[in-house]
This record gives C-alpha cells, structure tokens and sequence, in this order.
C-alpha cells in the first residue's frame, strides 16, 4: 500500500468529496446528511460564541484539517473544534492544516457510522493530545465526553455536561444540542 503525505494530501482536488489521511491512507468520507449538518452547526455555532464572547481562543468550523502526527501523516478534520490562545501560541500561521491537536473535538455521530469507528477516532484525538473529545449521537440522545482513553462520561437528554475544564466556564445542556 502507497502512503501518502499531508502535502499531497493537499493538492487532490476534491470535486465536492471529503478526505481524511490516517496514517498516510486516505479515507474518503461521504458527505454528512442533513440531521448532521444540523447538530454539528448548532454546538459549533454555540461554541464560537461562547469562545468568542470571552476570548478564549478559536474555533474551527467542520472541514478544517488538524495535521495529528507525521511519517506516516494524520490529517484529520473533526465536525468543530477548539483550541486555546495557549495551544496555538507557537502556530505561526493558520494557513494550511492546522499542525496542533486542538484542545477540543466535537464529532457528531451519522447514521453510517460504525460505533468501533467512533470510539477508535476519538482515541486517536486523545493520543494526539486533545483534552476532550464530544461525540455527540443524535440516535441515542447523549453526548459522550472522552477526556482520556479509559473515561466515558455519557450525559442525556435533561443533562447537563460541564466542559469548563477545556473552554473555561462553558456548560452545555444536551437538550439545546440534540433537541431540533
């Protein structure tokens, strides 16, 4: 199997495809269906305005491509993420992939996503050093909170999930992400 780098990764012209590269494979994603799109703009749109609104930091829209480790390379592009003045300090430009694991990854579950895959991506953010990964399941009404390997904090519908440890101060209800 040929492998190949961030910088090819790069030039493959997408004609309205989606591609990720783990470790140095390309991974072609089919495009998200609606309830998705949906779900993924509400708790990013909530998040950059809470960023926003207290300078914490950037946040990155769906499609946005975190180069996670090199030779083999990872490029991948969760549904939104965060990362802190701090964590983007020594990133001279935001050009091209992003070369830093942000500090939080939002994954929305689709409905052809195989759940082996989900805990297997969010680990993935986790080895790269992302703080905290939420994957949100529209199915299932929860939102499950990895903030290392071995902890899976689920939280439904009526809930609360406190993610202040990563945006500072910045509580979700599940309802008002998962609810249309």
């Amino acid at each position: 199997m040929t492998h190949i780098t961030a910088d090819q990764l790069a030039m493959i012209p997408s004609q309205g495809k989606r591609f990720e590269l783990v470790r140095g494979v390309l991974k072609m994603m089919a495009p998200a269906g609606g309830r998705h799109g949906q779900i993924a703009m509400r708790i990013g749109s909530m998040l950059e305005q809470y960023v926003r609104e207290h300078q914490l930091g950037v946040v990155f829209a769906a499609e946005t491509g975190f180069l996670l480790s090199c030779n083999p390379d990872t490029v991948r592009a969760p549904d939104a993420a965060f990362a802190s003045h701090e964590t983007l300090k020594e990133v001279d430009t935001l050009e091209g992939y992003v070369p830093v694991a942000p500090d939080l990854v939002i994954e929305v579950v689709s409905q052809y996503d195989a759940s082996s895959e989900v805990e297997s991506n969010a680990r993935m953010w986790l080895d790269a050093g992302t703080r905290l990964v939420l994957v949100v399941d529209p199915n299932t009404e929860t939102i499950r909170a990895y903030r290392d390997p071995s902890t899976i904090e689920v939280r439904c519908a009526g809930e609360i999930l406190d993610a202040s440890q990563v945006v500072k101060g910045w509580i979700l209800q599940v309802d008002d992400v998962i609810r249309p």
